[in-house]
């Protein structure tokens, strides 16, 4: 499958790269950006995907985070594909913010007219990581995932629906963690998968770890207390840690005091969060 470069931008030693390709699964031309590491240069190093949240692009990570530095000395190429597929023509795709374009909540949808587009959780699962393993010097069996708000959840439906059997780690800043009981979530699902809400639980974290039989976790969650979307019901993480510690799963819950849901909060913890995969992806 034919990469086109759009940019290359040397940073602590690497490369920050953006390419364009076509993609199978979502019938459209994608982005996504990619950091290799000086370590890239002389062997094949582990992979970090990260998935944004609404309304971004490959673009906010890269430019707002500051994980590069980190990145750099771990040894990490690090991933960060779009949000959602571009420029489908979909009737109503850019009528809101929170759903449709920069909206795809990593889901593989099954309602007209957008089951033919908006199949994110194939893209992300399947066609992204065969196409990076395929033209990037990444050591398939090394990979773990980590994202923000609608990136978090899907970090972690990732997680506990397919890959935790090859994903090292997983971690997450503010994740939208119960979306069959919160508004974004309900929009959202509604529209993709259908009114059937027993097709939605198996895309929220909150009921996949309550059915999770894999092996012992370590999961990283850092939250802003000040975060306007935990105040307004958006993102229910103590749904999730209620599940969690019933099923004896450890979550590493860490309330940020003074901290809202901006890249600002992202760009403080960034390097816990990267630290916190390296353990696992360079043991």
């Amino acid at each position: 499958m034919a990469l086109k470069q759009i940019s290359s931008n040397k940073c602590f030693g690497g490369l920050q790269k953006v390419f364009e390709h076509d993609s199978v699964e979502l019938n459209c031309k994608m982005k996504f950006a990619v950091y290799l590491p000086p370590k890239a240069e002389s062997g094949k190093c582990p992979a970090l995907y990260w998935l944004s949240g609404l309304t971004c692009t490959e673009q906010n990570f890269i430019s707002k985070s500051g994980y590069h530095q980190a990145a750099s000395e771990h040894g990490l190429v690090v991933i960060a594909p779009d949000t959602s597929p571009r420029g489908c023509n979909i009737k109503g795709e850019d009528d809101s913010w929170d759903f449709g374009t920069g909206a795809g909540f990593y889901v593989d949808a099954t309602e007209d007219p957008w089951k033919t587009n908006y199949r994110m959780y194939s893209y992300i699962t399947e066609e992204l990581p065969q196409l990076i393993n395929a033209n990037f010097p990444v050591d398939p069996q090394r990979m773990s995932i980590f994202g923000h708000s609608m990136g978090g959840h899907g970090a972690l439906i990732y997680y506990f629906k397919k890959m935790s059997q090859f994903l090292k780690s997983v971690s997450a800043f503010a994740p939208i963690c119960n979306p069959v009981l919160c508004p974004w979530g309900k929009k959202a699902f509604g529209g993709y998968l259908g009114p059937d809400q027993s097709k939605w639980k198996a895309y929220d974290a909150t009921f996949l770890v309550k059915s999770y039989q894999g092996s012992q976790l370590d999961i990283l969650i850092d939250q802003g207390k000040d975060d306007q979307f935990l105040l307004d019901g958006q993102l229910l993480p103590d749904n999730f840690i209620a599940a969690s510690t019933e099923k004896k799963i450890p979550v590493v819950f860490r309330l940020q005091e003074g901290y809202d849901h901006s890249y600002y909060f992202i760009a403080t913890f960034i390097a816990d969060h990267i630290r916190h995969h390296a353990k696992y992806l360079n043991a």
